[in-house]
């Protein structure tokens, strides 16, 4: 074998193809460029965003950052040191407890106890979440944790469960009131 005989893989290199040469080139005359209108002429194209002078889909974009999740659940937080300083007695302590000392906003809103400061007193303590380390002081001071259902609305409510269960959970959240 010698370095003459050696050639590209067939199909590997292609011609370039010579456009407006004349019609029996198939590319002939406009060169594939139709007839007449700024991309038909020579440096015509814009840049790949323009749009004609609207504001580029580009330059629009800084002022419409992110999505809305609709799914998200916001829960309302309480620290175990603020329990401990509205309620030094301990005893059970639901969300309507919690609303009414001031330590959340709404009880009908999910609610999320997280694990910062000591616990001496013992609590029975209902709520839609606890951290770990929430729970584990809470168990280690006597106390006991009791999981709530979310109330469920809107796209919750409809597409994050399969429907049979969202009516159950309608119906139940109906008889509770």
């Amino acid at each position: 074998m010698k370095i003459s005989d050696l050639h590209p893989a067939e199909g590997s290199r292609k011609r370039k193809r010579r456009v407006g040469r004349g019609p029996a080139a198939g590319q002939g005359k406009t060169a594939g460029r139709g007839t007449k209108g700024q991309k038909a002429r020579k440096g015509g194209a814009k840049a790949p965003y323009f749009e004609g002078g609207q504001l580029p889909l580009v330059r629009r974009l800084p002022f419409k950052r992110g999505f809305t999740n609709v799914f998200r659940v916001l829960h309302q937080e309480v620290n175990l040191d603020r329990l401990q300083e509205r309620f030094p007695e301990g005893g059970a302590i639901t969300p309507v407890e919690m609303a009414e000392k001031g330590l959340i906003r709404d009880a009908n809103e999910p609610v999320v106890i997280l694990g910062r400061g000591d616990v001496s007193a013992k609590f029975d303590l209902q709520a839609h979440r606890f951290t770990k380390s929430a729970q584990e002081k809470i168990e280690k001071a006597g106390g006991s944790i009791s999981k709530m259902d979310y109330l469920l609305t809107g796209a919750q409510a409809t597409v994050k469960r399969p429907r049979k269960e969202v009516i159950e959970a309608l119906r139940a959240q109906a008889s509770k009131k």
